[in-house]
């Protein structure tokens, strides 16, 4: 089914998606917010650029945008895919606890900030740029990767990445030399068995964007795991 969003408030476009068939395309989006907001069994093709809150709460429909998306992308989702033929904005699956989000390019600030798993849920979210300042900021859960493919002579992260993580794992593809972490955390060179998991995480990504794994995997990688899951304590109790 295709709707078509030029002028649309976002409420009537979220209603049109609700009431369409499981497969749907938008054309013509330009900034509206809150898209396919907790939806499930949907699958949304987007053409243009969609506003803030794209997927928010996402309960299992998948979305792909043919651009780029604005800020908060997956916020809170729970499950579901989000696939992103561009760049997106600050706080990508802030709070995330399931699901997966893939972007083609860059990520601005404070991606995957405060994302976290629980039981078998274990959110994914891999970014094929850089990303911004803030990246993981504590990161409870899940797994953040960031590839670096465009410019890998460039710094991958912004400052302060991994500030106060206290759970999850961090793949960067770089050896880091450039980059600081906090104390609370362990950053070190991807081992065998790190390269394994990597692949299991990069093999969808690279068939969606047409990669070659074997050249995305050949470079080298750093894996970032908390040293503590209550890195604060000291700050708020006596010893």
């Amino acid at each position: 089914m295709m709707i078509r969003a030029n002028g649309l408030d976002p409420s009537v476009l979220n209603d049109a998606i609700r009431k369409s068939t499981e497969v749907c395309e938008i054309e013509g989006c330009c900034g509206q917010r809150f898209l396919a907001a907790g939806m499930a069994h949907k699958d949304i093709t987007i053409h243009g650029i969609p506003g803030n809150a794209l997927g928010a709460y996402l309960n299992g429909a998948k979305i792909t945008v043919l651009g780029n998306a604005q800020d908060a992308v997956g916020d809170t989702m729970n499950e579901g895919k989000i696939v992103i033929h561009g760049n997106t904005g600050d706080a990508a699956g802030y709070a995330m606890r399931g699901g997966k989000i893939y972007v083609k390019g860059n990520a601005g600030y404070r991606a995957g900030i405060h994302m976290k798993a629980y039981k078998d849920k274990v959110p994914l979210m891999v970014i094929g740029g850089k990303a911004g300042s803030f990246l993981g900021e504590y990161q409870a859960g899940g797994v953040i990767i960031v590839l670096n493919l465009e410019k890998p002579q460039e710094k991958c992260v912004g400052f302060f990445p991994c500030t106060g993580m206290h759970g999850g794992k961090m793949f960067l593809r770089s050896a880091c030399e450039n980059v600081s972490f906090p104390a609370q955390v362990t950053a070190c060179p991807a081992g065998a068995e790190d390269l394994k998991e990597l692949r299991t995480h990069l093999e969808e990504y690279c068939q969606l964007f047409e990669l070659d794994i074997e050249a995305v995997l050949s470079a080298p990688f750093t894996v970032v795991t908390p040293d503590s899951k209550n890195p604060y304590r000291q700050m708020y109790v006596a010893n």
